[in-house]
């Protein structure tokens, strides 16, 4: 979304987003009661900042601990610098089975792709895929040993000036 067509957004909106985000599943009377708003009024704030795409989805935070995904890898990718190779390579880069986010970056390297796997094989495999990657020249990885945090939360990340800027719409 470019910065001139992000919608208007009060507090109120913001006090409803970072309570959607926080639960998704959040009951909508209780909310209204929270906030000091009717039902109909959250219900429609919602919808706006669906139709917005503020809201992207709704969804379940699933901990992928519980499903034995406790292998993070962090990948540095570097490719050959030839037209149109960035797409081709961050699309083939976002559809291997084990990566959750990928990033295209400017400065030493051209991708972070982070990845989460249940043992070494997989990691091995997954790696091996990234380097067979047409375009793809150099791979580094890094290893994490311990999550300090892991959040898929972004309205309750940000600052205040953050908020603000939002709020202001000079953001």
């Amino acid at each position: 979304m470019e910065p001139n067509d992000r919608p208007a957004i009060d507090e109120t909106d913001i006090a409803i987003l970072e309570r959607v985000e926080r639960d998704a599943d959040v009951n909508l009377a209780e909310l209204a009661a929270d906030l000091e708003l009717s039902k109909s009024a959250v219900h429609y704030r919602l919808n706006k900042l669906k139709d917005a795409e503020v809201i992207t989805s709704v969804s379940a935070d699933i901990d992928p601990l519980a499903l034995g995904l406790n292998m993070v890898v962090i990948t540095e990718v570097s490719v050959a610098h030839e037209s149109g190779y960035a797409e081709d390579i961050g699309r083939s880069l976002t559809e291997i089975d084990g990566v959750f986010q990928v990033y295209y970056t400017m400065g030493d390297v051209d991708f972070v792709v982070h990845s989460r796997v249940q043992d070494r094989e997989q990691m091995n495999d997954l790696i091996d895929e990234i380097v067979t990657i047409d375009g793809v020249n150099e791979t580094a990885s890094t290893f994490v040993m311990k999550e300090l945090q892991t959040s898929a939360r972004t309205v309750a990340n940000m600052s205040e000036e953050m908020t603000e800027n939002v709020v202001d719409g000079s953001n």
